[in-house]
This record gives structure tokens, sequence and C-alpha cells, in this order.
């Protein structure tokens, strides 16, 4: 990581300073020099006829959202089944959904939702899922950044990144318990090495402490000063690595300088946009800290989203949004009764619906894919405090955009919401759907430079038939 600051930081309300103007992905063993990654990636923008343009947005429930509450309710069922809270109508003729999704209901012409989709998995573990299972063990944005470079050739913005609520307030302490053990799982980059890790702004580690370079203010807007510091930074980092031409020191000052960061920086972004996205009125804080199974859910995920959205604009490839706190057993670790999905299914709903209209608003709405899934889905039989345990064999999955067909209901589950009854689909259907709205598969199979097992991972598996 590279982070070029002041010393004399004023934090704005998202929490970035003004002159805390970036910090630039893992930029691998080469080299620390901004200058020198830019020279790679300027090769990679050669192979531009591999990717399509587009940009995926990955939103991961962390603790296993139900799928019965979310968008297959199964009102036929036995109470013991069906969908506590009731089911919503969608404009969608005979489609219902759990009662609360009222906004996505009023646009389920403008997304797809596959009723017979399971990640197989049934604990807390998120590689497997985020991965679609394959044989290298990265996951979806590390296999994008693999092929496609850490950073934006042009832009220097990174292509893969991570955007907790943190993100958004850096000074949260929100409560550890094993969902943040298994949240590095989230984006974790398998085999492929360190260097392909998603991109964190919230930031904290003592790697990112080791590379920041810090200036006083008056000497911020030195340039000349600026590029000394960078250079001093990279021979103290990295004795006799990549030495970047002028041309690439003058683009690497230009990033840091301009857009890279106000990506980043929500206090940029028009008031009445944010106001659309904003789900801190939902419910407070305070509220869900309580519970242990809760105490890392937040009201934030509005606002990453739209953190989501301006990265997508400004370059980045693969956004992964985390919202944690969806274990709901109901057995004091989270509300009785499953109350805990009447905190975060609300968020979700506003926060997935303002992102829908925001990009069809923008011209995005073919140019940015929405996946919407956790690592598992809840039992179908609700247990005796009120809530559901864990299960694998049927997970909620959302698509928006991303060019493929929308207003679908796939698949079918069986009366009690058990298992598919159609096509099951599974985690390695989902990567290989995200992998053709990314990539000209055609064109990727023949790419060079791309190790066997990546290209692989990438181009062997089957989509959903339904959505290419």
């Amino acid at each position: 990581m590279l982070t070029i600051c002041d010393t004399q930081p004023t934090h704005n309300c998202a929490g970035w300073s003004r002159r805390e103007f970036l910090r630039v992905g893992a930029l691998g063993m080469g080299g620390l020099s901004l200058a020198g990654m830019l020279r790679q990636q300027a090769a990679a923008a050669n192979q531009s006829d591999v990717v399509t343009g587009r940009s995926v947005v990955f939103l991961f429930l962390n603790g296993g959202p139900s799928h019965i509450e979310s968008f297959d309710p199964k009102m036929s069922a036995p109470s013991e089944v069906r969908a506590i809270f009731g089911e919503i109508p969608t404009r969608l003729p005979g489609i219902t959904f759990g009662s609360h999704f009222p906004q996505l209901a009023a646009r389920a012409d403008r997304i797809s939702i596959l009723r017979s989709y399971g990640s197989g998995n049934s604990g807390h573990t998120y590689q497997q899922v985020a991965s679609g299972n394959n044989a290298t063990k990265a996951t979806m944005g590390a296999l994008f950044s693999r092929v496609v470079g850490t950073n934006h050739a042009e832009s220097g913005m990174p292509t893969n990144v991570l955007v907790l609520p943190e993100a958004i307030r850096p000074e949260l302490k929100l409560g550890n318990n094993f969902e943040t053990g298994a949240l590095p799982t989230l984006t974790h980059p398998g085999g492929l090495g360190e260097s392909y890790a998603a991109f964190n702004p919230q930031g904290g580690s003592q790697l990112t402490t080791n590379m920041q370079l810090k200036l006083t203010r008056n000497r911020f807007d030195d340039r000349q000063s600026l590029l000394q510091g960078l250079d001093r930074l990279k021979r103290a980092a990295d004795a006799g690595g990549l030495a970047g031409t002028d041309r690439y020191q003058q683009q690497a000052f230009d990033i840091i300088t301009s857009g890279v960061a106000d990506a980043f920086d929500l206090s940029s972004e028009d008031p009445a946009t944010i106001a659309k996205y904003d789900t801190s009125h939902l419910f407070r804080q305070q509220e869900v800290s309580r519970w242990n199974d809760m105490r890392r859910a937040s009201n934030l995920l509005g606002k990453q989203m739209l953190m989501a959205r301006r990265l997508c604009e400004a370059g980045c490839g693969f956004v992964t949004v985390s919202d944690c706190g969806w274990d709901h057993h109901s057995n004091n670790n989270s509300p009785k009764g499953l109350r805990g999905f009447s905190f975060l299914a609300p968020q979700v709903d506003h926060a997935v619906a303002a992102f829908i209209d925001d990009c069809a608003e923008r011209g995005l709405t073919d140019k940015i894919l929405l996946v919407v899934t956790g690592e598992m889905g809840r039992t179908p039989r609700i247990n005796g405090n009120g809530g559901r345990d864990h299960y694998g064999e049927l997970t909620p999955l959302l698509f928006a955009g991303g060019g493929l067909p929308m207003g679908r209901v796939i698949g079918r589950s069986d009366h009690h919401a058990t298992k598919a009854t159609t096509r099951a689909y599974r985690p390695q259907h989902m990567l290989s759907t995200i992998m053709h709205s990314l990539f000209d598969i055609g064109e990727l199979r023949i790419l060079r430079g791309v190790p066997s097992d990546v290209r692989k991972s990438m181009t062997d598996g089957d989509p959903i038939t339904e959505l290419v």
C-alpha cells in the first residue's frame, strides 16, 4: 500500500482527510514504486480486447441470510416453514418476495432472482463462495485483478477493492466475533499471492503504516518535493526495484493529486444522491450492538453501495461490499423471532434499490453488474427460538444489470424450501456467470501471460443458463 498524507489531517464526514490522497493496493513483489506499477499496467492496457468494460459489485451478506424471508417466502407451507414476516407482491405476475423488500419488489423487472441456488456451505467460511470453488482458491476479485492488473492502467485506481463500514466511518469499533475471523477469506487471493488481495481503504495494517509518506502542509503542494519524497520512499522500501521513467513519475503525481482519492470521498458527492442512498435512519447502531452475532452490523450499507458505484465509475473492476450480522439463530446472540432480519433486510432493500436507480440514471445499468448473496441460507424449519439455523442447500442470489437479462425468477425449490426441484446452481456457476460479464471468454482463453490454472478457473465453468 502507498499513502500520501498531510501530517495535520482534517477528516471529512466520510472519514478521509482532504490531504490523505491515495492508498493504492498491493503493488506486488517487483517494487513499491507507483510509477513502476503504472508502467506495468500500461502494458496490460494493450490486452483491452479481453475485457468487456464492465465492473462487478459483489454485495456479501456475512452470516447467512434466510432464503425464505428474502425471495422465496413459501406462504403455502406449514407455519413452522413459511416466511415469518409474510410476503409482498412484485411487479412480476404471481411472484412474491419477503415483506421486508417492498422496494426490490417494485423493481423486480430490473433484477433476476435465483430460487435454485445453494452455496453447498453450512459454515461461516466465505472463501468457498467468494472464489466460486475454483482450483486456485482465489476469490473472484483476485482472479479479475490477476488478468487486468492490480491498478487501472490510466487512472491508477485499484481494480479489486473491499468496502467495509469502516471505509465510511474509520472510527468504528465494531465488536469481534467469528464472522470477523472469517472476513479475510471474503477477498483472499488464494494461490495468486498477496499482490492480488483486495485493496481495503479502511487500512489499519502495519504494512499500510510502514508505507506512508508524510509531508508537512507547507510542502504538500510542492511538486518537486513530492516526487523526491516518492523516490526516497521507493529507495528505502525496495533498493534496486523497478525504475519509473519521467513520464510515469509525472503520471504517478497526477494520480496522487487528482481523481483516485476523490472516488473514496463521499463529501464530493451530490448531497441529494447521498440522501437517496442513506440507510442510517433505518436503525441505530446501538440497537444491534447488544447481540454478539450482530455487533459487526452497521447502518452504513447505503453509503457503502454509493462508494462502490463511485469506484466503478473511476475504473475499479471488482468491488466487494461486506455487510455483517446475518447469523440469525435467535438464540440471544441475535434477537428472538428472527428480529435481526427485521433490522438488516430493510437496509438491503433500500441500498440495493438506490443503487439500481442511480445506475439507471447515470447510464450505468449495463456497465455494472450487481451480485447479492451470502455464504449460506437458513434452515427451512424455524427453530425453538423463532430463528433459523445454518443451511447450505439453498441460498439467496440476486443479479442486477451487467448486460444480463433481468425480470427473471430462475429455478424452483420444493414446497418446504429444502432443495431445488429444477437444476441446482452452485458457486461455480455464479463465478462463470460473473466472468462472462467481465470478459470475452474466447479472448481470455488465448490470452498470453495468464497461468493455466487461473485461465481454467475463469473459462471452463458453466454459467447460469438463463442469464447468458
